[in-house]
């Protein structure tokens, strides 16, 4: 098989675990574990990606600026003298 196949076979093998767990976690309130399940297949595709050269979906498409994390407030570094409030 070529490395496409290979990769578009894994990822649908991803696809399939992911329905899986999620048929399994249906049968459970929203607990640590379940999340971690989760976020578990998450890292699968994250990782597939990035062993692929991909980038995550994420990283393509930024959903906020650096900007929106931004308080306003000079956190004083840099000023003359090196004061800091």
């Amino acid at each position: 098989m070529s490395l496409e196949q290979d990769v578009a076979a894994a990822r649908s093998a991803v696809d399939e675990v992911e329905r899986a767990c999620a048929r399994v976690t249906g049968h459970f309130r929203d607990t640590v574990d379940v999340r971690r399940l989760r976020l578990d297949v998450s890292r699968l595709r994250d990782d597939l990606d990035l062993l692929c050269g991909a980038q995550p979906a994420a990283a393509q498409t930024p959903q906020f600026g650096s900007v929106s994390w931004d308080d306003g407030m000079d956190d004083g570094i840099g000023l003359p003298g090196g004061a800091t409030r």
